[in-house]
């Protein structure tokens, strides 16, 4: 049934997106921490890595044939998968660099008297978390449509 799959694409969004909000919160909490429990030094920011998940035909595919003059590729009786969206891992950002601060009575400063403080941004977090919670948003308007159309099919056969 095509709004099972329909129900299973906006729950793996709304997965994502909440491990996103997560992984936000994460950044914020440690946004201060200058000794992580593995002795690796100062906290680095974590980021959410996301892939799409195929579903039967996806739009660049369908696009690519009309624009060939090919004809729909019909149900050849596989089972497709939903689609939607999966994490595929959450991965430090390597990109930033760690912030040196010049405390020398903190007690993590090196000789000069600075400390490496984490790369996290507040900007960037906010930013991040802003745009999770729109698509989380999202999903869940998306859910709330699905749901009214479901509701209104059965109202047909009545």
């Amino acid at each position: 049934m095509a709004f099972m799959n329909s129900i299973n694409i906006i729950g793996s969004g709304l997965t994502a997106q909440q491990l996103r909000l997560d992984v936000v919160a994460e950044n914020v909490t440690n946004s201060q921490t200058t000794r992580t429990e593995n002795g690796g030094g100062a906290y680095r920011r974590k980021m959410v890595v996301f892939e799409e998940v195929g579903g039967r035909n996806t739009f660049r595919a369908a696009l690519a044939r009309a624009a060939i003059g090919q004809k729909p590729v019909a149900n050849s009786g596989v089972v497709p998968t939903a689609g939607g969206v999966r994490v595929t891992q959450i991965v430090e950002d390597e990109e930033n660099p760690m912030k040196m601060v010049y405390d020398p009575t903190h007690p993590d400063a090196n000789e000069e008297g600075y400390v490496e403080l984490p790369n996290v941004d507040m900007v960037m977090e906010i930013a991040d978390a802003m745009a999770a919670s729109r698509a989380y948003s999202s999903n869940v308007t998306a859910f709330n449509t699905l749901k009214s159309v479901i509701s209104s099919g059965l109202e047909i056969g009545r």
